[in-house]
């Protein structure tokens, strides 16, 4: 088993963290793009993953240390781990403040339920309208499409 990476942590987005200079990948979920813009419940856009890596760096300065188990790497080399900063998951605390959504592809509904309670209660994200994330990045790659 290997030694869980912990420490202070610093956000490079919402769903992406640096802790002691090791970019960790936090599993499961999906966070907006820092560049990715949403519309609020009164259709005024603004930058959902400005704000989501906003609100991560205020959770973890207020729950240190953040601990994180890897369960992978990804294709960028980053390390992609479970965390946890203040006894909470910290993957769970994203989706369900709606700033980040669960990928079942990563997550396999790991967050589904944390997830459909952020739409009902129509916090974050799910007080507007969004583009999922992963479709986002797939429409920068093709533009004009």
């Amino acid at each position: 088993m290997e030694v869980p990476t912990v420490g202070r942590a610093s956000v490079v987005d919402g769903d992406t963290i640096e802790i002691h200079g090791e970019r960790i990948r936090i599993n499961g979920i999906d966070a907006p793009e820092s560049r990715q813009l949403c519309t609020d419940g009164a259709g005024k856009t603004y930058r959902c993953g400005q704000v989501a890596a906003l609100a991560l760096d205020d959770f973890l300065k207020a729950a240190r240390p953040t601990t994180c188990h890897k369960v992978d790497r990804d294709r960028y080399g980053r390390m992609v781990a479970r965390c946890t900063a203040g006894g909470k998951d910290v993957a769970e605390w994203l989706v369900r403040n709606g700033h980040a959504l669960d990928w079942p592809k990563y997550s396999k509904g790991a967050y589904a339920a944390a997830q459909n309670k952020a739409r009902q209660d129509r916090i974050g994200m799910w007080q507007g309208e969004f583009v999922e994330p992963w479709e986002w990045r797939k429409q920068q790659r093709r533009p004009g499409l």
